[in-house]
């Protein structure tokens, strides 16, 4: 018997060193995987296991007003989570009955007011999710219940949720917060980075039962608190202004409004509020629209309310005197290039005007006059002078610069429209600026909302020091300041302001009734800008107040005047008397140069006036 070798195959010898290497190329990959991207997986999945890191949030920063009141504040609640894997795992280990999980998940059904059955499903549908928000906004009796049940698998992270003390007051100014705790209006949005701060995280080494062993130097990271804003607003005057800009807009069933109170010396805001209002605390409660902070970016054309800051320069550069009587004839007047300027109601007509009387009675002729007199040139140096057209640079977001074109854009039309308050559109933190000036002896303020900023703990670390008079652009001088102060108190005693007057102190002020345009439609007969600036006291300015009131019923009443003057007034008077201000002294009488020239002037007005204000000092 003989035995015959295989004949040697290289086919054969080939598939096998083909096959040795494949073994051998595979268990290459397998180590060089295990030594890179396994590695690290390996070790990513064992530190999930012998670690938990918990994020520790940090608490935002408060705001409080120029009084120590708090406006927006942080309270830190409980999230309420579970990891249903986890827990089904640890039932089955430990009491090999689920049943017992189904009694605990009823009892914490029951704590959190909710279905058992229907939580009892979630916890099966996510059983393999390692993290599930339960509740949220959990205080410490709830929390202190639920931690009693034992539940494996249950837990709580803190969570700061924003809160709004005084609800909807000073609502535009503090904006609101979202969701996740970041800013999306207002001063919260504006010092997002500021009031945040900086979450910290605790990395905590565990047993099996993932409870809790030690926590090392280099894994614990304490949050950075956010720091405190310290506003120029004060929550009273805010109050009051709230309260009369909506008790004026409703009375006349008006659109909107908005109303800004400011420190004429410093520049400082006192209150900022528009109707209608929103709670900040629910923000889905609001429209995108409701809460848009129209005093910084609506801008709107002005009427009247432009005047003083045109006949002001006029008095400075000498082009008119307050004294000068123009020759007004007739109600409507036929300026050149066929243009037609009606005066500023059709019931009264009031013939030759004095400059003083042109401001009092709200003249658009005479200001057409004014203005032709000034040019274009001067009309624009002075109403730029004032701010217009260009941001103020306060501290809240989204603010609009108005228009006021450019000089080689303006045409014989801005002649005549400019004066009146047309062709030319503010806000009405500009136009309070702009007044400010006449409170203060021609200088143009900066406006301001934040006061300060403190640290975590209530140190402070900045503070915002309100520029002096003397390092502000000067906007007019100081004599004709003094002109059109005396000039615009008039307004309220014998012009279109009556409805302003007050018995304790001296007020002055500018009305102003605006037709609102529709574009290509030309201007509505019916739709309206009511709007008044003044400020008190007369003698030595406390606070400007800008006062606007868009589209009030024209059945009920429309003009400056009537719709917006008695508010701001009332707002004035109030604000005057939480701030203890001294009544004012008597008005003294025009001069006799000016009496002489003035329409209709009874020294009786006067000594009403004094009479009012003698009993008020009384």
């Amino acid at each position: 018997m003989s035995f015959s070798l295989p004949r040697f195959s290289t086919a054969r010898a080939a598939a096998v060193l083909v096959g040795i290497g494949v073994l051998f190329g595979t268990l290459l990959a397998r180590v060089g995987y295990l030594q890179t991207y396994g590695r690290q997986r390996t070790i990513a999945q064992a530190d999930r296991q012998q670690y938990r890191t918990e994020r520790m949030p940090a608490r935002r920063g408060c705001i409080f007003d120029s009084t120590g009141n708090l406006m927006a504040g942080s309270v830190q609640t409980k999230v309420l989570f579970a990891d249903p894997k986890f827990m089904l795992e640890a039932y089955q280990a430990e009491h090999h009955n689920l049943a017992e999980m189904d009694d605990a998940v009823a009892a914490l059904a029951k704590i959190l007011d909710r279905n058992a059955f229907e939580l009892s499903k979630l916890l099966g549908e996510k059983y393999e999710t390692r993290y599930l928000k339960l509740a949220q906004n959990l205080d410490d009796t709830t929390a202190n219940a639920i931690a009693a049940l034992n539940i494996p698998g249950v837990g709580f992270e803190p969570m700061n949720v924003r809160y709004y003390p005084m609800g909807s007051i000073g609502a535009h100014v503090l904006g609101g917060v979202g969701k996740e705790g970041s800013g999306l209006e207002g001063l919260e949005l504006r010092f997002e980075q500021l009031l945040a701060g900086r979450d910290g995280f605790k990395r905590t080494l565990k047993d099996a039962s993932r409870r809790g062993i030690s926590v090392a130097a280099d894994d614990y990271q304490p949050p950075a608190h956010g720091q405190h804003l310290v506003l120029t607003i004060d929550a009273n005057i805010q109050m009051i202004a709230e309260q009369e800009l909506a008790l004026t807009c409703q009375k006349n069933r008006a659109k909107r409004g908005e109303v800004i109170v400011m420190n004429p010396a410093t520049g400082e805001v006192l209150a900022l509020a528009n109707w209608p209002t929103f709670n900040p605390q629910n923000l889905d409660d609001s429209t995108p629209e409701v809460r848009r902070n129209r005093c910084l970016t609506d801008p709107y054309e002005p009427g009247s309310t432009i005047k003083p800051f045109i006949v002001g320069p006029a008095l400075q550069w000498h082009v008119t005197r307050t004294n000068e009587v123009w020759p007004i004839p007739a109600k409507t007047y036929a300026w050149t290039f066929g243009h037609h300027v009606r005066h500023v109601t059709d019931v009264h007509f009031y013939g030759p005007l004095s400059t003083w009387d042109v401001l009092v009675k709200s003249s658009n002729i005479g200001m057409t006059m004014i203005g032709s007199r000034m040019g274009n040139q001067k009309l624009y140096a002075a109403l730029s002078g004032f701010g217009f057209g260009r941001r103020t640079g306060i501290e809240l977001p989204g603010e609009d610069p108005g228009l006021l074109h450019a000089l080689k854009k303006w045409t014989n039309d801005s002649t005549v429209s400019i004066p009146q308050g047309y062709e030319v559109m503010v806000t009405p933190m500009q136009i309070c600026r702009a007044f400010c000036a006449y409170g203060n002896g021609g200088r143009l303020v900066q406006p301001q909302i934040v006061k300060g900023v403190l640290d975590a703990d209530g140190n402070i670390i900045a503070h915002q020091r309100p520029r002096t008079l003397r390092e502000l652009p000067q906007a007019v001088d100081p004599a004709a300041v003094s002109q059109i102060k005396r000039v615009l108190c008039d307004t309220v005693i014998r012009g279109t302001a009556t409805g302003a007057r007050s018995k304790t102190w001296n007020i002055l002020g500018k009305t102003g009734t605006a037709h609102i345009s529709e574009g290509k439609g030309g201007y509505s007969d019916s739709k309206y800008t009511s709007s008044f600036i003044c400020a008190a006291p007369a003698e030595s300015p406390r606070l400007v107040c800008a006062f606007i009131v868009h589209e009030p019923d024209k059945a009920i009443a429309h003009y400056g005047g009537t719709v917006s003057a008695p508010g701001a007034a009332r707002l004035i008077e109030r604000s005057l008397t939480y701030m203890q201000v001294p009544p004012s002294p008597d008005l003294a009488l025009p001069p006799p140069e000016i009496a002489s020239v003035l329409n209709n002037y009874s020294p009786g007005l006067y000594r009403q006036q004094a009479s009012a204000t003698a009993s008020a000092h009384d």
